[in-house]
């Protein structure tokens, strides 16, 4: 069968011939995925290595495997083979090999060379993920420093291709190709919020069916909703062929639901998001799409990553809708009302994802400044720092962000860096099978409905073969210990949990009130068992700032987390912020954090701890009311808008995270904050600024602006705070007459607002066009007004007539 990306075949081959990198744009439908790699495996450059093919799904990558290797004649594992965490299917003979993305970056981290590897195709890159963003990253370095041959073809239905350009190089060959689809009508039907939902999505379903010829084809956020629209399916319609395509189906299984059935029935095929984009559903005429998707999202309760079901962004619903125009005219059901707002695409995952993975990846390939690698996003500088200070904590990384000895050994974990700690920091409590069973209890999808810790372990140890996947995962991770899954106590849950949420080691301040280590808040029912107890360790919170429900907790003591971090013997001054005293309060303690296991009077407040607390009070109540210094921050604001970035980032967060360099200084002997906020904080700000920057502030934003009437008035830049703000004049209309134009700052470039006054002060006109207000809006302002104010001047042409400052008419 003929394929749209056929006629690029060439295009590509000869594009990678002349270029170590390219670009390919194909529309669904094209058969890039599995038509591309083939093709170039006979090139010149390929012949004498692999070619490694990046899917972002496991599913995706097992299909796309199963695919080529049957048109090839052959079974998986021999030319065409496939690799994944804890499954492999590759041989001596193998060629080609699809890998989940990950794969790429742990074989990059092993052999940065990449020997034998003649290139690497990132496919679906559309999509975003983390994993890809690294990837790529990596390989480029690996590229531009070790392999110049190295040959990289990312390649997906839509790109950004000018971002991509960016860092692959300009003079990158760009091919394009076109699907091949058919009309798709659409309909939209929203679902009832108090029907059951598999109830009404068969209904959907079956009246569809009805109206349109060929296979259906129901896109679902998970197994679960599969499972239950099936039950609801079985009971209506026995007679329809139902198949299920997700990840957890065995590859026979997976590839029967991409053919039409053998006896020519009609099928519903119930599929989850793998069908968006990554492999083709043959037959499919009929899409009903459920409107919803899981995507990787960091939850701060659990601290990992795990699915999140959310709304479709409109992106990947017009990539849905279109499978239904693959094979001739079709129809795309949707499951929601037609004027549902959808955001336009999804986020970048490195955008909203814990980075502390990252981070230990970056430490891992010698990279302390991310910026030494071509990003197509860069990572967010907080959310990269905030996961640096994680593996700092957890012994992970040094101080210098180097891998620890620890770190180096947590390489061969094939986990989260919390969890990799974890395992590592078990053997010295002779509890590495119980840390390989817990590893795959909090990694895996079942551990929702269950709130026991403890309680899920016992019965998964009891009854392994009740729950397989737990057992597979935990088995691979026990083999790679190099010890048997046999747990003879659970005693040791609690330190193996402080290994991986130091942070979360909490202390009970009343019944079912904890401080966290980390310093915030936590909170338990007081019925819960743990709500009495003096110290526990918090796997799963809610994510609040403050008050944060604690949903699984472990039992801790303060000998096990003296043993664990010998740092808690350790006696070091502490200062507080006391609301009640209205100053600094401190004392000697040692414990781990917001968490204090002994206590005792501090002699000498030690002057640079007393600067530090005094910041770190500030950041928390934000800075003191002070107009002087609101003006100042927006006078630099609107200068830096206006003439870049040489000025500073002067606002309110930026201030914060810099107080010790401009106000530290200026701390030494004050304890109280009242005393703070007496301090000239404009003119020690001021003081900070660039002497070339600060001889040219006057003159580009003024303090005050001389006005017709020969008085000078002071400019309010308080609204430059806000984007696109201009700074603003309030003067009585009277004291502007002759004025021909507005005035304006910033070396002429902004006008300034004129708020223009009546003889009591109360505001006529806003106007940054003064020229048109004489002429169009000043007549009605001076009918409405000689009459209010008539020993007030109101002249008929004010272009000509006097400026004044006085209220009366001279006599």
């Amino acid at each position: 069968m003929t394929l749209p990306i056929d006629s690029r075949l060439d295009a590509i081959r000869d594009a990678l011939e002349r270029h170590p990198r390219a670009l390919l744009v194909a529309e669904p439908g094209a058969g890039k995925t599995t038509r591309v790699p083939l093709a170039l495996l006979e090139t010149p450059w390929a012949r004498e290595g692999r070619l490694l093919l990046l899917e972002p799904r496991r599913v995706a990558a097992r299909l796309a495997a199963g695919f080529m290797a049957e048109s090839l004649g052959e079974t998986v594992g021999e030319t065409v083979g496939y690799r994944m965490r804890g499954e492999s299917r590759v041989g001596p003979s193998t060629r080609l090999e699809v890998v989940t993305q990950g794969v790429l970056t742990r074989m990059l981290q092993d052999d940065p060379m990449l020997e034998g590897v003649a290139g690497v195709i990132f496919d679906e890159f559309h999509e975003r993920s983390l994993e890809a963003d690294l990837g790529l990253a990596l390989a480029l370095d690996a590229q531009q420093g070790l392999r110049e041959e190295l040959r990289l073809l990312v390649m997906s239905a839509t790109l950004d291709v000018d971002a991509l350009l960016g860092v692959l190089g300009a003079a990158t060959p760009v091919i394009d190709c076109p699907g091949r689809s058919f009309p798709v009508e659409t309909r939209y039907r929203a679902l009832n919020s108090r029907e059951e939902v598999p109830r009404q999505q068969a209904t959907a379903l079956l009246e569809a069916l009805e109206a349109q010829a060929g296979d259906a084809l129901v896109i679902l956020p998970g197994v679960a909703e599969i499972r239950r629209l099936a039950r609801e399916l079985a009971g209506r319609a026995p007679a329809l062929v139902v198949m299920e395509l997700h990840g957890r189906l065995p590859l026979d299984a997976q590839r029967r639901a991409l053919r039409p059935d053998v006896e020519g029935r009609r099928r519903v095929v119930l599929a989850t998001a793998i069908a968006e984009s990554s492999v083709t559903v043959d037959g499919v005429r009929l899409v009903v799409d459920a409107g919803q998707e899981r995507v990787p999202v960091f939850q701060p309760r659990s601290g990992l990553t795990r699915l999140e079901t959310r709304r479709v962004n409109r992106a990947s619903a017009d990539q849905r809708r279109g499978r239904a125009g693959r094979q001739g005219p079709g129809l795309c059901v949707r499951l929601w009302a037609e004027e549902q707002p959808l955001i336009p695409h999804g986020e970048p995952e490195i955008m909203q994802a814990d980075l502390s993975p990252l981070a230990f990846e970056l430490a891992r390939w010698g990279i302390r400044e991310p910026d030494r690698l071509a990003w197509v996003t860069p990572p967010p500088a907080a959310a990269l720092a905030a996961g640096r200070e994680l593996l700092v904590r957890l012994g992970v990384l040094d101080e210098a962000f180097l891998l620890t000895e620890r770190g180096r050994a947590s390489v061969r974990w094939p986990t989260h860096p919390r969890l990799a700690a974890m395992l590592e920091g078990a053997a010295e409590l002779e509890a590495r099978p119980l840390a390989c069973a817990l590893v795959a209890l909090l990694e895996g999808r079942a551990l929702d409905e269950e709130r026991d810790l403890e309680q899920a372990l016992k019965v998964r140890l009891e009854a392994p073969r009740a729950h397989r996947q737990w057992q597979r995962d935990a088995e691979r991770l026990a083999r790679l210990a190099g010890v048997a899954l046999r747990v003879a106590s659970l005693a040791p849950l609690g330190e193996l949990l402080a290994l991986a949420y130091p942070e979360r080691i909490a202390q009970q301040l009343a019944p079912g009130r904890f401080r966290l280590a980390s310093g915030g808040l936590a909170i338990l029912p007081e019925s819960h068992p743990l709500a009495h107890v003096e110290l526990l360790v918090a796997a799963e919170l809610d994510g609040q700032a403050s008050g944060a429900r604690i949903f699984r907790a472990v039992a801790l003591s303060r000998a096990r987390i003296e043993a664990l971090y010998p740092g808690c013997r350790e006696w070091r001054a502490s200062l507080e912020w006391s609301d009640e005293q209205g100053r600094l309060v401190g004392e000697q303690v040692r414990g781990l954090g917001a968490v204090v296991l002994a206590r005792r009077p501090l002699a000498r407040l030690p002057p640079e701890a007393v600067r530090a607390a005094l910041v770190e009070a500030l950041r928390r109540r934000g800075l003191p009311p002070d107009d002087d210094l609101l003006q100042l921050r927006g006078r630099v604001a609107l200068l830096r808008r206006t003439l870049g970035d040489e000025w500073p980032d002067w606002s309110e967060a930026s201030l914060l995270e810099i107080l010790e360099d401009w106000l530290g200084p200026h701390l030494d002997g004050i304890t109280r904050l009242e005393v703070v906020e007496r301090l000239p904080l404009a003119r020690l700000l001021l003081d900070s600024l660039a002497w070339p920057l600060r001889s040219r502030l006057d003159a580009l934003v003024p303090v005050r602006l001389a006005v017709p009437s020969g008085a000078s008035h002071r400019l309010d830049y308080s609204p430059c705070l806000e984007d696109d703000k201009p700074p603003v004049l309030a003067v009585k209309l009277q004291e502007c007459f002759g004025w021909q134009a507005s005035p304006c700052v910033a070396d002429g470039r902004v006008a300034v607002l004129l708020h223009l006054l009546s003889p009591a002060r109360r505001p006529l006109q806003v106007t940054a066009d003064l020229a048109s207000f004489w002429a169009n809006g000043y007549p009605a302002v001076r009918r409405e007004m000689r009459g209010r104010y008539p020993k007030h001047p109101w002249p008929e042409d004010p272009m000509t007539a006097e400026a004044t400052a006085r209220t009366k008419r001279r006599p």
